[in-house]
């Protein structure tokens, strides 16, 4: 039989093996002419390209259960389960061994969740930073209890550290003042401290527990405050003054 010279028969059976209706000693008659006949190729194709997107509006066919139970029959499932629930227990493991890609994929899951692990404790030491070495230490929060610096004084060096954990965007014609406050609500001025990275102040004999149990630190204009017992800005963050 040729086909070659009828259109119309080549449009359906093209249709036909598409859908899948093509059967038996036909569709394997039709394959056949298929590998050599490059026109009845380019058939197929457009029909594949009309057909199977349609696909997508159908709602899913539910086999019924004398299909599964045909199935099983003509496959033998029964027994091949059987035969697989006495089998080696350790084969699972064995083909996991030998699969390349399953270890592929966990390497790369566990390089994600060591990266996941590191993100997650590089930022729990941005909210709670590891505190300076020294006797006294302060954290100081912003309005929101916010973490913005830790502020730690060492006796011995007579010296203050000041510590940034969250960098602060200030204007160009301001600066950030750090005060000492009394129990009597009296301030004197520490010095000025970097919007971020760490800068060291000398730390006055008069700062302890007792007499300052606050710092703070006020959003002043430019080279801070001209009374170094009177802030003129707002108080930005704030914590207390503890001996540790």
């Amino acid at each position: 039989m040729n086909i070659q010279d009828k259109p119309d028969l080549q449009q359906k059976l093209a249709a036909e093996y598409v859908l899948g209706t093509l059967r038996g000693g036909a569709r394997r008659r039709f394959e056949t002419w298929l590998r050599s006949d490059r026109p009845l190729q380019q058939l197929v194709t457009q029909w594949q390209g009309n057909l199977l997107p349609m696909a997508e509006f159908s709602k899913a066919a539910q086999p019924s259960a004398g299909v599964w139970q045909a199935l099983e029959k003509r496959l033998d499932l029964n027994r091949t389960q059987r035969a697989n629930a006495v089998e080696d227990r350790w084969a699972f493991w064995r083909n996991l061994h030998e699969d390349l890609s399953f270890w592929r994929g966990l390497g790369m899951f566990s390089t994600a969740a060591a990266l996941v692990l590191v993100s997650l404790l590089l930022s729990k030491q941005q909210v709670e930073p590891a505190l300076p070495v020294g006797n006294y230490v302060a954290t100081l929060s912003d309005d929101k209890a916010q973490p913005i610096a830790v502020v730690s004084g060492d006796t011995k060096r007579r010296q203050l550290v000041i510590r940034m954990v969250a960098a602060q965007h200030i204007a160009a014609d301001k600066s950030l003042e750090l005060w000492a406050v009394y129990k009597d609500g009296k301030v004197r001025s520490l010095g000025l401290v970097a919007s971020q990275g760490i800068i060291t102040l000398p730390m006055p004999e008069y700062m302890s527990e007792q007499a300052t149990p606050l710092l703070a630190v006020t959003l002043e204009p430019k080279g801070g405050s001209g009374n170094p017992e009177k802030p003129t800005g707002p108080i930005v963050f704030k914590g207390s003054w503890l001996q540790t």
